[in-house]
């Protein structure tokens, strides 16, 4: 099973962003997805953002995945 984890893209800087995971920050691969800016959500797996998200929909995923700590 892979696991895909919603973060917000607070800064770019061509093919890399950096992004907010819950206060941890990450250099992200967004080549593969479209219209790539800062403030939108994203769903990384591998060190690549795979897809944008809706904020209600990353809002709620890390929700869900906060209860399962």
């Amino acid at each position: 099973m892979c696991l895909g984890i919603p973060g917000i893209i607070k800064k770019i800087n061509g093919d890399a962003a950096d992004v907010d995971f819950g206060g941890v920050i990450k250099k992200i691969n967004i080549s593969l997805i479209d219209n790539p800016a800062e403030g939108k959500y994203i769903l990384a797996h591998a060190g690549f953002a795979i897809e944008t998200m809706e904020k209600a929909d990353a809002e709620e995923t890390i929700s869900l995945l906060l209860q399962l700590q």
